[in-house]
């Protein structure tokens, strides 16, 4: 098969199509031919070398989500059978023809939608339901802001929040994102360049501040959510593009009863992640079937252009999704 592989650790261009060996099966998982797959940060940190995939996964090809069709299955799989078109998340290998997917993680793709929106949704739709609504707790009615709204992560969160019904609140770097993102939701994005989100927001809410934050930027922002969120408030961390230490008043912390968490999905159990599945298949995939969610494509490139999509990756000039198709 063809496959995008890591020669080395280094920039784009270190990303080449090569031939490499159709993965063997264990007897829980299912061979999938892809038809696409999703470009997410991580995989540019781990073309980088600063994210080495977990034990198991495969170490020089990258992609976390893909979609396709069942070509086999092991011994042991009874949830899935061989032509079945799913979407699935793995914790690596998508950057491939043929890939290797724990059958509990195949969700089959959602009515009307191609394989390359389809390829779009897992990384994402797994880590916002695991972080906003289970690791977070938003309950009904209340308030979410979501930093680096205009990202695959960040767009996920505000139409998901916004089928819910909750208030959902973004920021972005661009009046041009801002306003994609009220477009999908968000009851107001604040460009953080030009405005501070945190008077913008306490404004906003009566001086209540917000009851859940998803953060994926960290440095100078961790005081600022600690400074906005409102009592019993939590503030989930999916990344610190800015930087993961700061000085902290903890005082703050007691008095309002705040909960500072965060998590990473990829080293998680299997087990872990079948949970997430059966709740997006559960609560989400109908979403998508009623036409109250959609896959926010932004562009996709054919596989061997795998360096082109993770420079436009690192020039954060996307907003939605970046795919490459098989």
């Amino acid at each position: 098969m063809k496959a995008i592989i890591i020669t080395q650790s280094g920039a784009p261009e270190v990303l080449k199509i090569q031939e490499h060996e159709i993965p063997w099966i264990k007897p829980n998982e299912v061979l999938v031919k892809v038809k696409a797959a999703g470009v997410n940060r991580p995989d540019a940190a781990q073309r980088a070398g600063r994210y080495p995939a977990p034990a198991g996964a495969p170490s020089n090809i990258p992609g976390l989500e893909l979609a396709g069709v069942i070509e086999a299955i092991g011994s042991e799989v009874n949830n899935v059978k061989t032509g079945d078109s799913v979407c699935a998340l793995v914790a690596g290998g998508a950057y491939a023809e043929y890939c290797a997917v724990p059958a509990e993680l195949c969700l089959p793709l959602p009515k009307g939608l191609t394989y390359v929106d389809a390829a779009s949704l897992p990384e994402t739709y797994f880590t916002v339901w695991s972080n906003v609504f289970d690791r977070g707790g938003l309950k009904s009615g209340e308030t979410l802001l979501v930093h680096g709204g205009s990202s695959g992560i960040g767009t996920t969160a505000i139409q998901l929040a916004n089928a819910f019904g909750n208030p959902v609140y973004a920021t972005a770097g661009s009046k041009e994102k801002c306003d994609f993102c009220e477009q999908l939701g968000a009851a107001k994005c604040i460009n953080y360049k030009d405005e501070d989100f945190v008077a913008v927001l306490k404004s906003l809410t009566n001086n209540k501040g917000i009851d859940v934050i998803l953060d994926m930027v960290g440095g100078e922002y961790i005081n600022k959510n600690i400074d906005l969120l409102a009592e019993d408030g939590r503030l989930v961390f999916i990344n610190a593009m800015n930087g993961f230490k700061a000085e902290i008043d903890f005082l703050k912390v007691m008095q309002r009863r705040l909960i500072i968490t965060g998590s990473t999905l990829r080293a998680r159990p299997n087990s872990f992640k079948a949970e997430i599945a059966k709740n997006l298949i559960k609560h989400v995939w109908p979403l998508f079937e009623s036409g109250k969610l959609k896959p926010v494509i932004y562009k996709t490139f054919p596989l061997d252009q795998a360096a082109e999509a993770h420079r436009l990756m690192e020039s954060s000039e996307h907003m939605g999704k970046i795919m490459l198709e098989v």
